[in-house]
């Protein structure tokens, strides 16, 4: 992943602009543009809560001799961050049609360990296997990033203790648990002078040394002396550093978080124009989304409900009586409490 400092939009752009300062296989700094805070603050709540990745939900351990509890070492699992390439490919377990899980909706993962020396056993996230058929070879894979390839602890053994045990891996969105999040931190900055106040600093003597500048003041005019402030003004430029925490890389969290925004506004889009318009949708007056009464379409009205005067629990020819029968509309229990010649004025 290689990026040189840019803007992906020319000056002009009618939309947002996106400027790319700093990418590698961890991070992504960038300064998106020419919009405002509610669309920034959106895309960011997305990247951090609702892109889909793989993570272990299921632990069947067989045997645990260890000083640690199931529900710790289960905890643990959990959080040992997994490959999510070509998580699109894999269904939600909800969404499968399996009686459990398959590999069409989950990936298995099996880790046996016993300490047969004399000093203690330091089991990792490279002792997790994934085991069985697989979308690719990689999904479901830990994510070992450090130099001496072991990854994550899991627990520590000691002689003779053992543990043995089968997880399963499934799709799922931070939302439902932060073990499902692809990123460590999204930090997000605008005004880094603070022209708008909308920070209210607390300092001792001087504000200036107290609260160093970030490094995004560089980016923007500083504030002049005497200058009045403007009641209108609202931030247009906005500072995301984006960290993975291993399952995508960083500017795949951004791509799929734009994809996921996209989706839900279209989803509101598609919405609204069944819930409005002259005809709606199908151009007979109906939404076609929402459920259907059973008397649609029988009646002589336009409606559909002969004429909007009747119940689908009685016709016209009764007196538009209620569900419970009685002349007149008359209630379950017959004459109202009050005498029969009791009338609402």
């Amino acid at each position: 992943m290689d990026y040189d400092p840019m803007i992906m939009d020319d000056a002009e752009a009618l939309g947002p602009v996106v400027k790319i300062s700093q990418a590698d296989s961890v991070r992504v700094k960038w300064e998106l543009s020419n919009t405002d805070i509610s669309f920034a603050n959106s895309l960011r709540r997305v990247m951090l809560a609702e892109i889909p990745t793989i993570a272990i939900d299921l632990v069947e351990i067989e045997e645990n001799s260890s000083v640690l509890a199931d529900e710790f070492i289960a905890h643990r699992l959990g959080l040992i961050p997994l490959n999510a390439e070509g998580i699109d490919s894999l269904l939600y377990s909800r969404d499968c049609d399996c009686d459990g899980c398959c590999e069409h909706c989950s990936v298995r993962l099996i880790l046996h360990a016993k300490c047969t020396g004399d000093e203690n056993m330091h089991v990792f996230a490279r002792d997790l296997v994934p085991t069985g058929d697989r979308i690719n070879q990689v999904l479901g894979t830990p994510i070992i990033n450090d130099s001496e390839g072991l990854g994550p602890l899991i627990l520590k053994l000691r002689p003779g203790q053992e543990i043995k045990l089968e997880c399963i891996a499934k799709k799922g969105i931070a939302k439902e648990h932060a073990k499902w999040a692809p990123s460590a931190a999204i930090g997000f900055e605008y005004d880094p002078h603070n022209k708008l106040h909308h920070l209210d600093l607390w300092y001792e003597s001087d504000p200036k040394a107290e609260w160093p500048p970030s490094e995004y003041a560089a980016w923007e005019e500083p504030p002049q002396e005497g200058e009045p402030f403007d009641y209108d003004a609202v931030p247009n430029r906005f500072y995301f550093n984006v960290e993975t925490a291993g399952p995508l890389p960083p500017d795949v969290i951004i791509s799929e978080g734009i994809k996921v925004l996209q989706q839900k506004l279209a989803g509101l889009i598609h919405e609204l124009a069944d819930e409005g318009g002259d005809g709606g949708v199908n151009g007979d007056g109906y939404n076609g989304g929402g459920p259907r009464s059973p008397e649609y379409g029988a009646g002589a009205g336009m409606d559909g409900f002969n004429g909007g005067y009747t119940t689908p629990f009685g016709g016209a020819a009764a007196g538009n009586q209620s569900a419970w029968g009685g002349a007149g509309g008359a209630t379950a229990y017959g004459t109202t409490p009050y005498g029969a010649g009791s009338s609402w004025s």
